[in-house]
């Protein structure tokens, strides 16, 4: 263990202050020494934002409060910092003052009770009150006591072992999993709501946690149910309602139940609390009967007996004797009480018989017990070694007998017991109120599991050992004078058992009650479902009102069902929903092994928790598919419905840690071997223009991004501010919420990233080279044709363009260029008809051709036929490249009409030449400004240097002049002389610049010299621009863009969009101001164009 050591830090006050302070030293308070030391330099320094004169005031001012200023000064070096870094005393005193009580049951019951307490409750319960009680309370249940005999009989004591064992070994591992999570920090408010939803994410936590309230939900249902079947059974049962049906009873009673708990549950919670412990004591009584009942009967049967007309059980409710000389059974099966009356030939050719229901502990017994006794709907229940006369079935009489209300299988046996074995997240629900949670909260749970685990199985041992099959078939008793048959067993009374069971199933019902609204509650204020935040409210106390409505609506669901064995296998779906996440949880955590990941509880293992989950999964679809299949669907919506309405939160789950490592295994694996030309895909770099407010200038280029990918691939949207990350951190940071934002509104789905640099050049040349990661880096860059390129007189725009060109032909990228891009339609839009014509004049990979069809996939552009036009020569032949490139489209799989363009050669025309010349001029004095302007520049800083020197060192010698020479020179001379400098060069502000020399000394530079000897020459320069020549190869480009475009404009003028081949920039820099002018020449009168220019690699293929 790391030992810690408190140093204490003291101050030494001054014995002047005081006579109370010359005792030497004391302790002083690190948030009195602060505020102190902030108050003193409040009063004291009126420059208190100025730190240099705040810092030397104390060694100026002589008269200052030196023992109040320098008191707890011992810490200062961190003063600066103590908002965002508190001192170690401060913090340590926040977690000892911590606490992880909820807004639950016990703050409901001060806010009731009107009695104030402390804010800060230490937690006072321990492992066998706060965890394995409420535990064994929750799991022994209905379950146990109404229809544990009747699985017993009906699958066997092997097959109900079996049963048994799985939901317990089930719950089990799902406890183990669920100590690890529990144990891994402190679980707040909702229980096992919280370890999910902070374990897998908001989508899973959501999904589960209203599973989980579903679930408890329908355990109320279940345990009302439970209530009113004891109550009209076996406690009252001659009043009834309705006549005609028990199922009207149960909706009836059923209802008025509900309602009489929740209104319990709304006047005080504090009565559920209270009540709780005597719950719990019916349900241990119960059982402590229920095994001495055993006991008993292993010495001495009881006089519980069943009688049997042949091999037939009889429902013994309306006779007393198991004789045909009994008034009351003759006239069941006889249509007078003579004995000349005609009865039914089965109780005529019959005789009965009278068995002991427990004849005590008999092999005989057991063996009759050992398998399984499965049978359709309304068998009769019949003993199998006792034989009978078989005779014609009169249904009229069907109803003395006792016969299965519904037919019986193994898996639903699974779904009818499971819920007995639900509970164990009742010690996890309560960690607030344990002293040490991560030490009670597994010992406590699996403690429980262990011990009701063995009571089950020692149940289904003793019932198949004890009660005669016939009785342990009969599911409601009607053998053995309508009692439980659990209740045969009991000692000292069988009323022991029927009013224990009542009270266990109102307490259950209540406690159901109380807890669902809260864990709804919990959801709804973590704000992850927004149509459930209204439930997050309730009253001042914090009670929730509006979850308690809608639980007792949805329990009342249940209850109109009117049978507790179809709503047991719904409340086992989501139980096993919710273990089953528990499970995928704890083994996500401990497969990706974060560091956060530091369970107390130090027995499990991530094959145990996946068990568990298959266990869980099995178990579904084993107790009923369709409702799996259901809860499935449920949960799944409720996570789809989180991911695309719910708010975003942050909890540091799992599922985001799997993400993570997915990611980086597959980023990995994409390295391992180059890309195959059928997996290629754009993976695409935008480079955006942000303007002065930071918005995005070209939104469609989103659109159209998101158009060509259709959501598939790598999108980087970038861009680029100018200056330094000190500086323009927070506009970089606003420029990239501003990009996701734009993406949103766009659809476009990627990564978003904004680059601050020297230089726009420098910028986009660093994202070229670095975007993306390992294997998913971009291979195609995005961007708009610069439009006011020819407006920009310092030709930055156009440099940066073609160097932009250079540089993704040398990383081997593709590069498209839009023109007219704000023309482009958006994601709204739908072009109902029109083309997309490729212009195949070069190949370069065959992206020309791929990228129509990545287009034709997305709806704005589905309706647009492909044409594709490419370009013949004198020497070629039309008709066959036609025909070779139709074939190759059908091998590609591509539909699209082929035409085939013939080019003549032709001479080149007066306007081919015209236009080149105005080109070259235009270039050639965009050179000379660019040259005089540079010029001017190194002249007006020359000059303002040597006029700065000159005022300097007048300024020097000016204390030993006169001071009308010192009035002679002001003092803006420098200001003067440089706006004087930086006018065009006329003769007028030569002379007014000569007439200030005789004031100034001025030098004149190497540069100001050599700068003069060029005047003449520039001058030169430009006459001649006039009477040049244009250049031989610059005329035939520009004859080949006007002939293209001539063509192109002819064919395509109304097509939707426009590929073109993008040619590449000169390899000799010198012809990078033609470049553009060729690029404008080849796109002029067409409005959308598309400038593809490939990456250098295969793209597209026509193998399989």
């Amino acid at each position: 263990m790391p030992t810690f050591t408190v140093v204490p830090v003291e101050d030494v006050e001054d014995g002047s202050n005081s006579g109370a302070a010359a005792g030497g030293n004391r302790p002083i308070s690190l948030g009195k020494i602060f505020s102190e030391e902030q108050e003193a330099d409040n009063s004291e320094d009126p420059f208190s934002g100025d730190d240099n004169r705040r810092e030397s005031s104390a060694f100026i001012n002589p008269d200052m409060d030196t023992e109040t200023y320098y008191e707890g000064k011992n810490m200062a070096l961190f003063e600066e910092e103590m908002d965002s870094t508190p001192m170690v005393s401060s913090f340590l005193n926040k977690l000892a003052n911590y606490t992880n009580l909820t807004q639950g049951v016990r703050e409901h019951e001060e806010a009731e009770d009107g009695v104030r307490r402390a804010a800060v409750m230490v937690p006072h319960m321990g492992t066998f009150i706060g965890v394995y009680l409420p535990c064994m309370q929750n799991i022994l249940g209905v379950i146990l006591f109404l229809r544990l005999t009747w699985i017993v009989g009906t699958a066997g004591i092997l097959g109900s072992f079996a049963i048994v064992s799985m939901c317990c070994i089930c719950t089990l591992l799902t406890a183990i999993s669920m100590s690890a999570i529990a144990t891994n920090g402190v679980v707040p408010a909702g229980g096992s709501y919280y370890m999910i939803s902070r374990s897998l994410g908001p989508e899973f936590g959501g999904a589960v946690g209203l599973c989980l309230y579903l679930g408890t939900t329908f355990a109320g249902s279940l345990y009302i149910l439970g209530t009113i079947e004891i109550l009209l059974l076996y406690i009252i049962p001659p009043e009834k309602v309705v006549k005609e049906t028990t199922a009207n009873d149960m909706r009836i009673y059923g209802t008025c139940c509900l309602l009489l708990m929740a209104l319990v549950v709304f006047v005080g919670v504090k009565y559920v609390n209270k009540l709780a412990l005597v719950f719990l004591s019916c349900v241990v009584l119960s059982i402590m009967a229920t095994y001495a009942g055993a006991i008993k009967t292993a010495i001495k049967p009881s006089n519980f007996s069943v009688c049997l007309l042949g091999n037939r059980t009889l429902k013994n409710e309306m006779f007393e004797k198991c004789t045909k000389t009994d008034v009351e059974l003759w006239n069941l099966f006889c249509d007078s009480p003579y004995l000349n009356a005609t009865c039914d030939e089965y109780f005529a050719l019959n005789n009965l018989t009278e068995i002991q229901a427990t004849p005590g502990v008999l092999g005989e017994v057991i063996n009759d017990n050992l398998w399984g006794n499965y049978g359709p709907d309304n068998m009769v229940i019949e003993r199998k070694n006792l034989s009978s006369v078989p005779a014609e079935a009169n249904n009229d009489k069907l109803k003395n007998y006792v016969f299965n209300d519904w037919a019986t299988y193994f898996t639903l046996l699974v779904g009818i017991y499971f819920p007995s074995v639900t509970g164990i997240m009742a010690g996890s629900n309560r960690s607030g109120d344990l002293r040490d949670a991560q030490r009670s909260i597994p010992i406590g749970t699996i403690l429980a599991i262990l011990t009701t685990s063995f009571i089950y199985i020692s149940f289904v041992v003793l019932f198949g050992a004890c009660i005669e099959g016939v009785v342990l078939r009969d599911k409601f008793g009607f053998s053995v004078k309508t009692k439980p048959v659990i209740s045969i067993l009991a000692w000292p009374s069988p009323w022991v058992i029927v009013i224990g069971s009542f009270f266990s199933c109102c307490g259950a019902g209540l406690q159901s009650l109380t807890g669902a609204p809260r864990l709804l509650q919990a959801i709804a204020r973590d704000g992850i479902i927004p149509f459930l935040q209204v439930f997050g409210h309730g009253k001042a106390n914090g009670e929730p009102t509006w979850a308690l409505l809608l639980t007792v609506g949805i329990c009342e669901i249940g209850i109109l069902i009117a049978s507790l064995d179809h709503v047991a296998p719904i409340l086992s779906m989501f139980f096993l929903m919710c273990y089953l996440f528990v499970n995928l949880a704890c083994a996500v955590q401990t497969l990706l092994c974060t560091p956060n990941w530091r369970p107390r509880f130090k027995f499990y293992h991530w094959t145990l928790s996946f068990l568990g989950m298959s266990l869980c999964l099995s178990l579904m679809f084993i107790s009923s598919w369709i409702y799996a299949l259901v809860v499935i669907v449920i949960a799944g919506c409720i996570y789809k419905y989180i991911e695309y309405k719910g708010a975003v939160k942050e909890w540091g789950d799992g599922i985001r840690g799997l993400s993570l490592n997915a990611a980086r295994y597959a980023l990995i694996r994409l390295e391992e071997a180059p890309l195959h030309t059928k997996n290629w895909r754009p993976q695409l770099l935008v480079l955006c223009k942000l303007n002065s407010d930071l918005e995005v200038t070209h939104p469609r280029l989103l659109s159209f991004a998101t158009q060509l990918k259709a959501g598939k691939g790598l999108t980087i949207v970038c861009s680029v501010l100018e200056g330094t990350y000190m500086t323009r951190g927070d506009e970089a940071k606003k420029g990239e919420q501003n990009l996701k934002a734009a993406m949103a509104a766009e659809k476009t789905k990627g990564f978003s990233h904004v680059v601050v640099s020297s230089s726009l050049r420098d910028g986009f040349s660093i994202l070229i080279q670095s975007a993306g990661l390992g294997g998913m880096k971009h291979n195609a860059v995005l961007m708009a044709w610069p439009t006011g390129w020819k407006q920009d007189r310092d030709s930055s725009v156009r440099r940066n363009f073609i160097e932009t060109v250079r540089e993704t032909t040398s990383a081997h990228q593709a590069l498209l260029v839009a023109k007219n891009i704000d023309h482009f339609p958006a994601n709204q839009e739908r072009l109902k008809e029109g083309t997309v014509d490729v212009w195949w004049i070069v190949h370069d990979g065959g992206l020309l051709m791929l990228l129509p069809f990545l287009l034709s996939q997305h709806k704005v552009w589905r309706k647009c036929k492909m044409r594709i036009f490419t370009v013949a020569q004198m020497d070629d032949n039309s008709i066959q490249m036609k025909k070779d490139l139709q074939m190759f489209l059908y091998q590609l799989r591509l539909n699209a009409v082929v035409e085939v363009v013939e080019m003549h050669d032709s001479d080149i025309s007066a306007f081919t030449y015209e236009k080149t010349l105005v080109m070259e001029q235009r270039s050639q004095m965009l050179k000379q400004m660019q040259l005089s302007r540079t010029e001017r520049e190194r002249e007006i800083q020359s000059i303002t240097d040597v006029s700065r020197a000159s005022i300097k060192r007048k300024k020097c010698s000016s204390a030993d002049a006169p001071p009308l020479y010192s009035q002679c020179i002001p003092e803006d001379e420098a200001q003067l002389i440089h706006d004087r400098n930086t006018a065009s060069h006329s003769a007028a502000n030569d002379k007014a610049a000569g007439a200030t020399s005789d004031r100034v000394h001025m030098t004149w530079t190497k540069d100001k010299l050599q700068n003069e000897r060029n005047k003449h020459k520039e001058n030169m320069a430009v006459k001649d621009m006039f009477n040049m020549k244009p250049n031989h190869s610059n005329v035939r480009r520009m004859h080949t863009a006007v002939k293209l475009n001539e063509v192109v404009v002819k064919k395509s003028c109304n097509s939707e969009l426009v590929l073109l081949n993008m040619p590449g920039p000169p390899k000799n820099k010198k012809g990078d101001d033609n470049y553009m002018e060729f690029l404008e020449v080849l796109m002029e009168g067409l409005d959308r164009v598309l400038l593809v220019r490939g990456g250098g690699r295969e793209v597209i293929t026509i193998y399989s």
